[in-house]
């Protein structure tokens, strides 16, 4: 069995990105916990216990719970079970553009497609709207409706791309940027 460090036993590299992984976190809305606790499983080479990942960051373990929790909820952290321990033990999807695509994912369904029926709602209760002033917010809600479902299906269209494919999108970046004139040559 592995040994279990401490965050103040992890090489400081360890260290620096699980603190600035939680940072980020909360910059995204996400929970400070949950987001260090993502950090050192997605490091962490064997699967952890609970009781590893309280020991390990110092936090309570009804706030480990509650993480994993919400971590296997974004389906980013699994529930693995090792021969000859009962407990339940987890890791994260190591790989990167899985991850990313998991949570891109998460995130249309949770904030993209709540506020595009939001938005497709004001515009057409707007468009039944004659009252002279309402014309310029009716602009608006088209404006950002308009936008938003350009965003969601350049997503659909993305996500439907093997993860290879898509890796070979992104890096073309440039290339598009320059053939229309954005970046200079």
């Amino acid at each position: 069995m592995t040994e279990i460090k401490k965050m103040t036993e992890l090489p400081p590299f360890a260290q620096q990105f699980i603190l600035h992984w939680g940072e980020m976190g909360t910059k995204w809305g996400i929970n400070r916990t949950v987001a260090q606790i993502h950090a050192l499983l997605f490091i962490s080479e064997p699967p952890l216990n609970a009781e590893d990942i309280c020991s390990q960051l110092g936090v309570a373990r009804s706030n480990v719970s509650n993480s994993l929790k919400e971590l296997q909820n974004w389906g980013i952290v699994n529930v693995v079970h090792l021969a000859g321990d009962r407990r339940d033990h987890f890791t994260s999807t190591k790989d990167v553009y899985e991850m990313f695509r998991t949570i891109a994912a998460e995130r249309k369904r949770r904030e993209i497609d709540p506020t595009l029926r939001n938005l497709r709602n004001s515009a057409d209760e707007a468009a039944e709207s004659d009252a002279p002033g309402d014309a310029y917010a009716k602009e608006r809600l088209e404006d950002l409706l308009g936008f938003f479902e350009l965003v969601s299906d350049f997503y659909n269209k993305m996500d439907k791309l093997p993860t290879k494919s898509a890796v070979k999108a992104i890096r073309m970046g440039d290339k598009i940027a320059k053939s229309l004139g954005v970046i200079s040559k």
